[in-house]
């Protein structure tokens, strides 16, 4: 991997349209990035009956079933986007929110996996990805330090590739909050590759993450800022990406590294 490896988080940014997911491949391919970032949910396992019938207004409708079905791109568009990378030379890999997301995942070859924050605690899903041995990144944004340790000794026990992802789950994340020292902590205690997850939507901390140490950045990228959804306000659009890849790969030629 490229030292430092850089991931542009499409996330749920491209709204459920194949179109922007594909804009959004592009922009990662013309500024540099190693891989570009999804989500996968099924949509009834991860959300109560309850919840799924409560109400939200939409792009999709008035509920928040409408909603996050609207967002969720199927087997078709995967399909697509699996081809497509391919096309333009580019890995792609996405982060599973419950074990039948994963199961579809691992329907296509793809050379990384990612554990979400949130998806820590699900002991399930951690043993399903770290039984497949492949490079996983592990966002640590709820910053325990026990599961993180529970975390890190299953993949360890399944000799799985791992890379600690420092995030702050907070969107956008104000400069203030950072915590890049953390950084320094996860490496020192964990003796592992560290990298920087950020929901901040200035440039200047990732390179200060790559000075701390980051072996992988990832940021949310988006075509505009003011766009729907919730994640476009710490993302960032093509020029702020350009921007990130560029410094954080000046970074070790400027420290003698």
């Amino acid at each position: 991997m490229n030292n430092p490896f850089i991931i542009g988080d499409v996330g749920i940014n491209a709204n459920g349209d194949i179109n922007i997911a594909k804009q959004l491949i592009d922009m990662a391919v013309r500024c540099g990035c190693d891989a570009v970032k999804f989500q996968k949910r099924t949509v009834e396992l991860c959300y109560s009956q309850d919840f799924l019938n409560s109400s939200r207004e939409s792009p999709w409708g008035k509920t928040q079933r409408e909603q996050k079905m609207g967002l969720e791109f199927g087997k078709k568009e995967y399909d697509e986007i699996n081809k497509y990378c391919k096309k333009v030379g580019i890995e792609w890999f996405a982060s599973a929110w419950d074990l039948e997301a994963q199961c579809f995942l691992e329907g296509y070859d793809l050379t990384y996996n990612k554990i979400a924050s949130a998806m820590l605690s699900n002991r399930d899903l951690v043993y399903m990805i770290a039984e497949k041995r492949k490079h996983t990144f592990i966002s640590t944004g709820l910053n325990d330090w026990d599961l993180i340790r529970d975390v890190t000794n299953i993949f360890r026990g399944y000799t799985c590739p791992f890379t600690l992802m420092h995030c702050i789950m907070k969107y956008p994340c104000p400069d203030e909050l950072c915590k890049l020292s953390i950084i320094k902590r996860l490496r020192n205690e964990f003796n592992c590759p560290v990298g920087y997850s950020t929901h901040n939507p200035s440039i200047l901390p990732t390179s200060v993450a790559v000075v701390l140490g980051a072996e992988a950045i990832e940021c949310h990228i988006t075509l505009d800022r003011s766009s729907y959804g919730s994640d476009q306000a710490a993302s960032f659009e093509e020029e702020g990406l350009r921007r990130i890849v560029r410094d954080a790969r000046r970074v070790k030629p400027i420290l003698g590294g």
